[in-house]
């Protein structure tokens, strides 16, 4: 769809994983089935570490945090996803656009600043267990939540500003979908260099930042570790990390895959790979953690057995009920 001369095109057609008719319905149901696991997954993550006094520490808080900002994370794509798989349409207006890529950043970039206080976490934990309380007291919890927030927020509306500057002129049609900086910058009609400098700088910095940290954390947890001279002890510290560097192989390996590169390398391929990071990891999480990590697994439990508790409670006072009448 051509629109020449126009400084600000109305819409963008949002082009999908695939263009085949026969693939929207199940490519459907896979995207919704995924949707609800994840929404169910890490609600009850949340529910569990909310209402079980065991799990009232650092990691859990951090880990509560990350759960609900990958809910706000896969809502901001899998919906219009989802309208877009029964539609022939497939548009989406110029200021939707950018509001889904702002969210999408800001969400994104949470992610992994909460990764990074949980490695931080994991570090005071092992190699420092003895100030563990008062080194991740409440107040530096709510400081490193504060600044992932805050950063997040600003980093993400200065790259939407940065696109909003542009001219875009020929095709409206984005190669992707969702509304991704990289696709969107390929439709401008005027110099993006200033896009780019940023992402390779201002960008590099805000991803890398959380990953030296993690990578830091991890090195010093290794050095700790090495000098623990039994076995099982050794097994039980690296137990305690085994969940978290799951989440962090799956999410940077994805991100340095479509993001470190150029512009103009940016293929089908990336399209693919992002469904990893955005969909698939979010979806995964809650398994990852509950199946790797025990404390988790036994709260889960617990906030299982209080719902059927409830439910059964509800089902004999409707019963009684029933007779009385």
């Amino acid at each position: 769809m051509g629109m020449s001369n126009l400084t600000r095109l109305p819409e963008f057609i949002l082009l999908g994983l695939s263009s085949h008719p026969e693939d929207q319905k199940p490519l459907f149901a896979l995207f919704l089935i995924m949707y609800l696991v994840t929404l169910m997954g890490n609600l009850l993550i949340i529910l569990a570490i909310r209402s079980d006094s065991q799990l009232q520490n650092p990691m859990y808080f951090f880990l509560s945090i990350l759960s609900f900002a990958d809910i706000c994370y896969t809502t901001v794509i899998i919906p219009k996803m989802l309208v877009n798989f029964l539609s022939e349409t497939k548009t989406i207006s110029y200021a939707e656009c950018l509001v889904q890529m702002y969210f999408f950043l800001v969400f994104g970039n949470m992610d992994s600043y909460l990764l990074a206080a949980m490695a931080i976490d994991r570090y005071v934990a092992i190699c420092n267990p003895f100030h563990y309380v008062t080194v991740m007291n409440h107040g530096r919890c709510m400081l490193l939540l504060a600044f992932s927030t805050a950063f997040s927020y600003v980093h993400s509306l200065l790259h939407v500003l940065l696109v909003n500057r542009l001219t875009f002129c020929a095709s409206n049609v984005i190669h992707h979908f969702f509304c991704d900086v990289n696709p969107v910058l390929k439709l401008a009609c005027s110099s993006t260099s200033v896009n780019e400098v940023v992402a390779m700088t201002e960008g590099l910095v805000s991803v890398m930042a959380p990953f030296v940290c993690i990578v830091i954390s991890y090195l010093k947890i290794l050095i700790a570790v090495l000098k623990i001279p039994s076995a099982a002890g050794k097994r039980k510290a690296f137990s305690t990390c085994s969940s978290h560097l799951t989440v962090v192989t799956l999410f940077y390996g994805s991100i340095c895959c479509v993001y470190f590169q150029p512009l103009s390398s940016y293929t089908v391929k990336d399209r693919i790979v992002t469904v990893n990071y955005t969909i698939l990891t979010p979806m995964l999480n809650p398994f990852i953690y509950s199946l790797r990590n025990k404390d988790m697994k036994q709260g889960l439990e617990k906030l299982i057995s209080r719902i059927k508790f409830q439910m059964n409670r509800l089902s004999t006072t409707n019963s009684n009920k029933i007779r009385g009448a």
